[in-house]
């Protein structure tokens, strides 16, 4: 007829999460209950594709329990955002400057630029495993284009070196 906000009782049974809600206590003969539940669940990172729940209907004057089985599919859902900027924002070589080939002083390589690329988890779940591939163009034909001097991370992240990096060991 009416309704009513369920008392629920959360607890651990043989390692096992177990909410245990009581419906009616005594409940009429032939009665008919329809319940919703909105369950909050954390932790499922590592659950895989879906989540199920074991529901079991039990009453202490009956031996035998109904009992259902609901899979609930589980989606990640995270945002990233990559944010970048060079520092200078802007650079001119003037005319008179020329590589010099086999220097090993950095200044005979061009003007130091640094690119800073920030990556961020926006939410509103955890990732892991994000891979990052940057396509940096250091080579414009047979002419160096950038000298890519070197590579660095911040925050835990694992970093794989390009083969074009600082190959006059400047």
């Amino acid at each position: 007829q009416g309704q009513e906000k369920l008392s629920c009782n959360p607890k651990k049974e043989n390692g096992t999460h177990v909410v245990l809600c009581e419906l009616g206590n005594p409940m009429k003969a032939g009665a008919r209950i329809t319940v919703d539940m909105e369950l909050s669940v954390s932790g499922l990172e590592d659950v895989g594709d879906a989540i199920t729940f074991h529901l079991q209907l039990r009453s202490k004057n009956s031996p035998s329990h109904a009992s259902v089985t609901v899979t609930v599919p589980v989606e990640a859902e995270a945002e990233m955002g990559l944010r970048g900027n060079s520092l200078p924002a802007a650079m001119v070589l003037p005319t008179s400057w020329h590589w010099v080939e086999g220097s090993r002083r950095l200044e005979d390589h061009g003007i130091r630029v640094e690119h800073v690329y920030e990556l961020h988890n926006k939410g509103p779940g955890t990732v892991s495993g994000v891979t990052l591939s940057l396509a940096v163009p250091h080579l414009l034909g047979d002419h160096v284009l950038l000298y890519l001097l070197e590579l660095g991370t911040e925050g835990g992240m694992n970093c794989s070196r390009h083969p074009a990096l600082n190959p006059a060991q400047v």
